[in-house]
């Protein structure tokens, strides 16, 4: 199946670093099809500081599996983009809702 503008998929939540919260599937909506998607960034210990700031480099690629989604969480909404991931259905990605058997 191809995602398109307004579909719904599910977005998985990172959790949280401590356990307090697991990873969990949240209903999305598709808000645009294909982004761009950070794949590399400077870790803090390597940050540049000319002109007496730090400056950090972040390499982007653009996806066509990439969405930009509308996340519905309980609490609120969310923005994010982020990659396709139907096996193991990682933090910060997204798939299609799993289909319950019809009888």
């Amino acid at each position: 199946m191809k995602p398109t503008v307004g579909r719904i998929v599910h977005y998985v939540s990172y959790g949280t670093p401590g356990g307090e919260f697991t990873s969990q599937c949240r209903a999305a909506v598709v808000a645009g099809v294909g982004a761009w998607i950070t794949v590399e960034s400077t870790p803090a210990d390597r940050y540049s500081t000319s002109e007496g700031r730090p400056i950090r480099y972040a390499e982007q690629w653009y996806f066509d599996d990439a969405l930009s989604l509308v996340v519905l969480n309980p609490t609120g909404q969310f923005f994010n983009e982020c990659r396709h991931d139907g096996t193991d259905k990682r933090g910060g990605t997204w798939h299609w809702p799993e289909r319950e058997n019809e009888s």
